[in-house]
C-alpha cells in the first residue's frame, strides 16, 4: 500500500506543472490567509513585547487609589514626600531613597507626512521625572545629544517618538500648552518609554500648573521589600494608594489590545478561511477530474483506492504547506520590524515593531494545512470511490 501510495503521489506531484492554473489558486489564496493572519499577530506581539519589556520586577509604581493608569492618577506633594520614606523602598549610592515622583501629561505632535496643522496631530507622553529616575530604570542611555538641565524647559525624546513622528529633532523647540520647549537629546530605554517625552518635573508642574505628581516610581528593597512597603502604606491613614510591580503595570496595559487582535485575526482568519476551503475544494475537484483516465488505469491495474486517497491529500497538503510558506515569508518581509504606534492605556502613541516570530510562523503553516486538509478530503475520497469504466471513459 505505501509502494502504490507512494507512486501514485509522486504522478500526480509531477503533473502540477499540466495544471499549474487550478494549483496557484490554492497557493495564492493560503498565501493570503496566513500572510494576513502573521501580519496581524506580529502587530500584537509587537505591541505586547513592547510593553513587557518595559519595567522591572524589583520595583514599583504608585498610584492614587483605583486608578488604572497614570493619566488618571493624582498625588500631591506631601503624599509623594511621604511614600519616599516609607520602608521597603531602596537607597541609593548618595543615601536617598530610590525613587521618583513622575508626572504624565498629554502632548500633541504631527505624525510624518501628515502636514503641519497640529489638529492631526496625535497625542504623545510628556513625563515629568525626578533624579532618580534614571537610576530606576538601568536600560535608559542617551543616544545622541545630552540630558535635560533642571530648572530649564529642555526635553530628551525617545527614539520610538524620532522614527513617527515630526518636529521633535534635537535643536527644534517644541510648542507645547503656551510654552516652549527646547529638544536637547534622544534616549533609548528600549521599551515603552521610547514613545515618551521626558523634562524636569519641577519644571513641568510649574509650566503645566500641577502642584503634585501623576504616580511614585520606587526599588524595592530586596525580596521582602513589597510586602513590606504595602504593610507600611496600608497602615499610613493619609494615603489611600495602590502599589503594583512595575513589570506587571505595564504587561497589564497589553490585555485590552491582545484581546481585540486576536478577536480581529480570528474573524479575519476564518472569513478567509472558508473562501481558500472552497477554492482548494474546487482545484482539487478539478485536479481530480483531470486526472480521471490515469486514475482509472491505475485501479484497472490493481492499485487500490486508499493510496489514491492519500496520494489526492498529499498533493492538496504540499500546496498548502508552499501557500503557507509563501505567505509567511510575504509577512516576514514587508512587516518584520515596522515601526507602528497605537494608542496605549494613557490614551496616548505607543511606538512598537511588528514581530513576525517562529511561533507565528507555524501557527500560519498549521492553518494552511487544516485548510488544505478540508478542501482536499472529499476530492480525495471522489478519487478513490471512482469506478473504474467511469474513469476510463472521462474525456
Amino acid at each position: 500500500m505505501f509502494r502504490q501510495a507512494f507512486a501514485i503521489t509522486r504522478l500526480g506531484i509531477e503533473s502540477i506543472p499540466e495544471r499549474w492554473v487550478p494549483s496557484l489558486v490554492i497557493v495564492i489564496g493560503l498565501a493570503g490567509v496566513v500572510g494576513v493572519f502573521t501580519a496581524l499577530l506580529a502587530m500584537a506581539t509587537g505591541f505586547v513585547s513592547t510593553l513587557k519589556a518595559t519595567g522591572r520586577n524589583d520595583a514599583v509604581i504608585i498610584m492614587r487609589g483605583g486608578s488604572d493608569a497614570e493619566i488618571n492618577s493624582g498625588l500631591n506633594r506631601e503624599q509623594t514626600d511621604l511614600i519616599k520614606q516609607q520602608p521597603g523602598i531602596a537607597t541609593g549610592a548618595d543615601g536617598r531613597p530610590l525613587a521618583s515622583a513622575e508626572m504624565v501629561v498629554i502632548a500633541e505632535l504631527l505624525r510624518k507626512g501628515e502636514g503641519k496643522d497640529i489638529k492631526n496631530g496625535a497625542n504623545i507622553t510628556v513625563r515629568g521625572v525626578d533624579p532618580a529616575a534614571f537610576a530606576l530604570r538601568p536600560k535608559f542611555h542617551i543616544v545622541y545629544g545630552r540630558p535635560f538641565t533642571p530648572g530649564l524647559r529642555e526635553l530628551i525624546v525617545g527614539s520610538g517618538v524620532l522614527r513617527q513622528f515630526q518636529g521633535a529633532n534635537i535643536g527644534q523647540v517644541l510648542r507645547m500648552r503656551g510654552s516652549d520647549w527646547t529638544v536637547v537629546g534622544e534616549f533609548d530605554s528600549g521599551d515603552s518609554h521610547n514613545s515618551e517625552l521626558w523634562a524636569d518635573i519641577n519644571v513641568a508642574r510649574s509650566t503645566f500648573g500641577r502642584t503634585g505628581s501623576s504616580s511614585v516610581l520606587a526599588a524595592l528593597d530586596g525580596p521582602g521589600g513589597l510586602e513590606k512597603l504595602k504593610t507600611a502604606i496600608a497602615a499610613e491613614p493619609r494615603l489611600t494608594v495602590d502599589v503594583v510591580r512595575e513589570q506587571e503595570y505595564f504587561s497589564g496595559q497589553t490585555k485590552q489590545f491582545r484581546q481585540q487582535i486576536g478577536l480581529l485575526a480570528g474573524l479575519v482568519t476564518v472569513i478567509m478561511g472558508l473562501g481558500a476551503s472552497f477554492a482548494a475544494l474546487n482545484s482539487m475537484y478539478a485536479a481530480v477530474a483531470a486526472r480521471g483516465k490515469e486514475i482509472a488505469t491505475l485501479r484497472a491495474i490493481g492499485f487500490g483506492g486508499g493510496p489514491v486517497l492519500v496520494s489526492v491529500m498529499v498533493e492538496a497538503l504540499l500546496l498548502a504547506l508552499l501557500g503557507g510558506v509563501l505567505g509567511a515569508l510575504i509577512a516576514y518581509v514587508l512587516f518584520n520590524n515596522l515601526s507602528v504606534s497605537t494608542l496605549g492605556q494613557n490614551f496616548t502613541q505607543v511606538v512598537f515593531n511588528f514581530r513576525v516570530t517562529p511561533a507565528l510562523v507555524v501557527q500560519g503553516l498549521i492553518i494552511a494545512l487544516f485548510i488544505g486538509m478540508i478542501g482536499g478530503f472529499l476530492p480525495a475520497l471522489r478519487a478513490a470511490r471512482l469506478p473504474v469504466t467511469a474513469g476510463l471513459r472521462a474525456q
